[in-house]
């Protein structure tokens, strides 16, 4: 299948049968362990084949590490975390590349498996779709606020078992139920990534900011200009597209653009197997299973408008 609209992952089909996903990301350090910064990294990269419905299959180690000044045994570490989110995963870590770099960075070349008829593409949202996201936003901003030394260590404890969480029952929930639509929320936030899912659809779309799960601690940081450069990046490029309620501040229009590690998925569902999804995403435990907005016919191709 050919690259285009975004998509999360590069297809390529083998058989009538099955089809070879595959994607790369790598990270710099988002919390202090090192282990648990390799399995978020892990989980991340795996996002990109959930979101395709793919079943992990293979894993290859990508490194940057400042070999001069710190010790292997921090990348160790990291590799351990890496591999036992791998392995989690039901795929195989066969091997990998690294370089001597400046500061850590690590992530994955990832490959899965799918049928060809069961890929879910961002591609494909309908009017009156429901739209529902399985994780809570504001990754980003506590990340930063860690950084900073700002964050309470529940905070921190809640947004490292998000992160380390895994799609794969959130993907398992979307192939069980069919949906129009997906794509996985990271980097360019939650309005930057359903503008891709719009523009490649054809169609616009309604989210209540009330509706959207959020991490508690990000309204105060965001509030506090505690956010990511990416995040304000994001905000600014989504402007040309977005329309919001007046009543909605500054730091809640941040929050909907906040760069996410190793976020949610973002599902277009048909309203009738709307309850069908939440019901199926709060049995697998997802930490957040919420209906955030509509798809709407009306708009020319990529507008969103946030309302309270």
């Amino acid at each position: 299948m050919p690259f285009g609209y975004g998509e999360d992952a590069a297809i390529y089909r083998l058989t009538d049968q099955l089809a070879m996903v595959q994607s790369v990301d790598y990270i710099t350090p988002v919390v202090d362990d090192p282990y648990t910064f390799g399995a978020i990294a892990a989980a991340n990269a795996l996002s990109d084949l959930y979101a395709m419905g793919a079943c992990p299959a293979l894993a290859l180690n990508l490194v940057g590490y400042p070999v001069k000044s710190l010790p292997l045994s921090i990348l160790e570490e990291i590799l351990r975390g890496g591999a036992d989110k791998v392995m989690e995963a039901g795929a195989s870590l066969v091997g990998g590349h690294s370089i001597d770099d400046h500061e850590p960075k690590y992530g994955l070349a990832v490959t899965g498996l799918v049928h060809p008829e069961r890929v879910v593409r961002n591609k494909g949202a309908q009017p009156g779709d429901r739209l529902v996201l399985t994780k809570p936003l504001g990754l980003g901003i506590i990340t930063t606020g860690i950084d900073r030394g700002l964050v309470s260590a529940e905070t921190v404890e809640r947004a490292v078992a998000v992160m380390t969480m895994l799609n794969a029952s959130a993907s398992e929930a979307m192939l069980a139920v069919g949906v129009h639509a997906a794509t996985d929320v990271t980097g360019f936030g939650l309005l930057g990534h359903l503008h891709e899912m719009l523009a490649a659809s054809g169609v616009g779309a309604r989210v209540e900011l009330g509706a959207v799960p959020v991490l508690d601690e990000a309204w105060s940081l965001a509030a506090a200009n505690c956010v990511p450069d990416g995040s304000y990046n994001n905000f600014h490029y989504i402007e040309s597209f977005v329309s919001w309620d007046a009543a909605i501040e500054r730091p809640a229009r941040i929050v909907l653009c906040d760069a996410q590690t190793s976020g949610g998925l973002l599902l277009a569902v048909p309203p009738k197997r709307s309850d069908e999804l939440l019901t199926a995403l709060e049995e697998a435990a997802t930490p957040a299973a919420a209906v955030i907005g509509e798809v709407v016919g009306d708009g020319p191709g990529r507008h969103i408008t946030v309302v309270g």
